[in-house]
């Protein structure tokens, strides 16, 4: 949670060429990131921040290995991601339970995440299938050098094929540590690709282990790389010559910072970012679903997921049974330390955190919300990062917990009296994540999906995540980047087409 000299803290480790290193903070020293458990104030890990030696290293590393990799049959690549899945799978529960203590994620949501992140394993796994290039035969007819038999000229035949495209990077965020990882490196290095990984500073320890049982898995050294590092590190690493492509999920600010330094630098580059996201909710929803749907995809993992639905447009009468539903659940969640039994909801991952929640529920207040409850009055423990569920209610365009991510178990009620304007209200934001709308009507929810600006919808669906076979396709600034995470998607991105024209004399 702050910076300090290294020399008095146990640092997390690099992995680099199959070997683990010492994180040492970087050559001649350099500053660590020191993290508690955010429920109770215990170390867990120290990050250093100034690796850039090891960064070069790691890039280095993985540019040796390329060669080898990208020749290796894509059958045989596949071959250690089936049985790194299947560590995955044997080690689910050691892996959530790091997460829980590094990240504050309750048992569930942590075990939830990891599943996805096997998902995505197993998805890369059908790269044989779904690297498959295109040939069309005959596609024309060359009459030149031609034998006088060969009637009507010689045919001429096209194919396209999908190659491997370097040594990739993946900038990954505090909030999803097993599974964003895994979102990247497995496609990219089932593509053929070498990688080099830079979790998190905040929680680097997931990443690390799940890096480590790849190697187990007979992952080749330097074919996946880890390194642990801030903002000089991820600016060595997505300008570096060697790299090709940059994979990023995290803040805007962030993101869009990396994009245009990578794009710059001549990268390929994915950039998913944050989000302001709306859930409609028409008069003739189904209630239970509704207040269920909104009270978990706005507290759900304490808020901190870009898919949290932190604002919600009631259409009609529709927020006369949903504001005082949401209270009602929200006040039964039970808010402790993510591995207690019945706990529904941990805290936020480091006192920056819980003090940015707070400061804008001061924001709401001055800027005319109404609290419907106040997440500091809330049950919970005395220490730790602990910020209750709070709902503000006649929220008003321009207000700052409607327009800003707050990234925190906060959610905003706004009124709207038909479903056009509740889709303009949408419309108006900067991000277009995700949008959901519940309803019983086919004919809004036809209107919604097609006038609503978000990459990701749900129909009475509280977060629509999409599942690995699927991309991650956020819009306007939620994204910056042609080709987006997971799916088809993913495949494209870490992969460039070659077209071979042959004509047979």
């Amino acid at each position: 949670m702050s910076a300090t000299k290294h020399a008095a803290t146990q640092n997390a480790a690099h992995l680099i060429a199959g070997r683990r290193i010492d994180g040492a903070g970087g050559a001649g020293g350099g500053q660590v990131r020191t993290n508690v458990d955010p429920a109770s104030g215990a170390p867990t890990s120290a990050a250093p921040l100034e690796s850039v030696r090891e960064a070069e290293e790691a890039v280095q590393a993985a540019a040796r290995a390329f060669e080898t990799w990208s020749a290796t049959p894509v059958g045989d690549r596949v071959q250690p991601l089936f049985r790194f899945k299947a560590l995955l799978e044997q080690r689910a529960e050691e892996l959530a339970a790091i997460v829980v203590r590094e990240h504050g994620k309750t048992t569930a949501e942590a075990m939830g995440s990891v599943r996805r992140g096997i998902d995505c394993v197993e998805f890369a796994c059908g790269a044989p299938g779904l690297m498959m290039g295109r040939t069309l035969p005959q596609i024309a007819v060359s009459t030149s050098f031609c034998r006088t038999e060969d009637q009507g000229g010689v045919g001429i035949d096209s194919s396209v094929d999908r190659l491997p495209l370097g040594v990739c990077v993946g900038i990954t965020p505090f909030n999803f540590p097993v599974m964003v990882p895994l979102w990247m490196w497995p496609m990219a290095v089932a593509c053929g690709n070498t990688f080099v990984l830079k979790p998190s500073e905040k929680d680097p320890t997931a990443a690390l282990r799940v890096t480590e049982l790849a190697h187990e898995a007979g992952l080749p050294p330097g074919v996946l790389n880890l390194v642990n590092g801030g903002p000089s590190v991820v600016d060595h690493l997505i300008t570096h010559d060697r790299v090709a492509a940059v994979s990023f999920v995290g803040s805007t600010r962030a993101g869009e910072h990396i994009y245009k330094t990578s794009a710059g630098a001549g990268k390929r580059v994915q950039c998913m970012c944050g989000a302001k996201n709306h859930s409609i909710i028409m008069p003739d929803a189904n209630r239970g679903a509704a207040i269920e749907g909104v009270t978990g995809s706005a507290f759900g993992n304490t808020g901190q997921r870009c898919l949290a639905g932190s604002v919600a447009v009631c259409v009609g009468d529709a927020a006369e049974w949903l504001v005082p539903g949401v209270v009602e659940a929200a006040k039964k969640i039970r808010i402790d330390r993510g591995d207690a039994p019945g706990c529904g909801m941990g805290p936020l991952i480091d006192a920056e955190s819980k003090e940015r929640v707070l400061k804008y529920i001061e924001f709401g207040i001055e800027d005319g919300a109404t609290l419907a409850l106040d997440g500091r009055e809330a049950d919970m423990p005395g220490e730790g990062n602990f910020v209750g569920p709070t709902v503000f209610d006649h929220c008003k365009p321009g207000m700052r917990v409607v327009e800003d991510e707050i990234f925190g178990p906060a959610l905003s009620v706004m009124r709207e009296e038909t479903l056009d304007a509740a889709i303009a209200t949408v419309n108006r934001s900067k991000y277009g994540n995700m949008a959901v709308i519940f309803t019983s009507s086919g004919h809004d929810a036809r209107r919604f999906g097609a006038k609503v600006e978000a990459g990701m919808l749900g129909v009475n669906v509280g977060v629509p995540a999409p599942m690995a076979a699927f991309p991650f396709a956020g819009w306007k600034k939620s994204f910056y980047g042609d080709l987006h995470a997971n799916g088809e998607d993913g495949v494209r991105f870490y992969t460039k087409q070659r077209v071979t024209v042959t004509r047979w004399l």
